[in-house]
């Protein structure tokens, strides 16, 4: 039986590079910033059927490489030390908030100007360009650094930079490393923090940005109103992803995480009350709770599921959680329409 299995490993090996779909990720993002910037001045900022089309399509490619990266990067981390996700989730949550101070910066500096929305947009795609480029060069930089030094992989990666791992090599004589469990497996195993994290970011993305922008009752803060919101919640996410390195306050308990991820869903009343019957202070302090519910939740799920296992599962296991979430961000994406209900559709 090993001796069949050390042939189909041979015969099939793994194709898949975390690598090279890390660096196509930054790739994806850093031209489709540099796209929204050439469409708008090749069309002079005009719509129409073409245009729509283009931002489709641009807006695709921004998605399929935040999926190269968030795969690749949760799946190495992983399987380094599920600890060092924490750190990658801070970081996510850092880009929102950095967006909410740009979106600060451009309405203030081009509110009163003519097409002060269309400036406004092009700066900011163009600072994202600049980000997604300084990205991409320094991932490459420390990627062929690592490979001219011979580190190819990334047990190499942690050994080098003297962090010993459990990750042993493949042989005929430790058959407990040969058998990886399958996805499906590793799927039925780990339902309740897939769940979760599918349930977390359809909720919080079914909330904003539409809800915040397009819904939020009477107010004296005018078209600042919904970027305090947007930005409220994303300074709460960041501060929340810190929140579970006190173990002491980490939630760990699987039972508790979900039971936690389904009481967010109380948040959608609350912010239909609020709405209808509340203030500016009370939904500031939905919109908080929403970011800080969110940054902790999440980080409590992505650093506890890849504990229990191997090297190999952790990666596998990183990568079926980083499709949960996106398929959580698509879901609550549509859900977003919601808000529509009730005003003539």
């Amino acid at each position: 039986m090993l001796t069949t299995i050390d042939y189909y490993m041979y015969l099939f090996p793994a194709k898949i590079n975390t690598r090279l779909r890390i660096l196509l990720g930054y790739t994806m993002f850093s031209l489709s910033s540099l796209a929204v910037v050439i469409l708008d001045v090749a069309t002079l900022g005009k719509g129409g059927i073409g245009t729509f089309i283009g931002t489709c399509i641009i807006s695709a490619s921004f998605g399929v490489g935040n999926g190269h990266v968030q795969g690749g990067m949760t799946g190495d981390l992983s399987l380094m030390c599920p600890e060092f996700i924490q750190s990658f989730y801070a970081g996510l949550a850092a880009s929102g908030a950095l967006t909410s101070i740009l979106r600060f910066i451009t309405k203030a500096a081009f509110e009163n100007s003519q097409d002060g929305l269309r400036k406004g947009a092009t700066l900011f795609s163009t600072i994202s360009c600049f980000f997604g480029l300084l990205c991409l060069s320094i991932v490459t930089f420390y990627r062929s650094k690592a490979a001219c030094e011979g580190s190819l992989t990334v047990t190499a990666d942690l050994a080098a930079g003297g962090i010993q791992t459990n990750h042993d090599p493949v042989s005929p004589e430790n058959p407990a490393r040969i058998e990886r469990w399958s996805t499906m497996k590793l799927l039925f195993e780990n339902k309740d923090y897939v769940l979760d994290l599918f349930l977390i970011y359809l909720l919080t993305f079914a909330i904003i940005p539409g809800f915040l922008a397009e819904d939020t009752g009477s107010h004296s803060m005018g078209s600042w109103y919904p970027i305090v919101l947007i930005a409220c919640t994303y300074t709460w996410d960041l501060l929340a992803t810190y929140i579970p390195l006190i173990e002491q306050i980490k939630m760990t308990s699987r039972k508790w995480l979900l039971i936690a991820v389904l009481a967010r869903f109380l948040l959608i009343p609350a912010f239909y009350y609020t709405v209808k019957y509340g203030g500016q202070g009370l939904m500031i302090l939905l919109t908080s709770f929403l970011g800080l519910s969110h940054g902790y939740l999440s980080v409590c799920v992505v650093t506890e599921a890849p504990k229990v296992y191997k090297g190999p599962e952790q990666n596998a296991l990183g990568n079926l959680l980083v499709f949960s979430l996106l398929g959580g961000i698509f879901c609550g994406a549509i859900l977003d329409w919601l808000w529509l209900i009730g005003k003539g559709w």
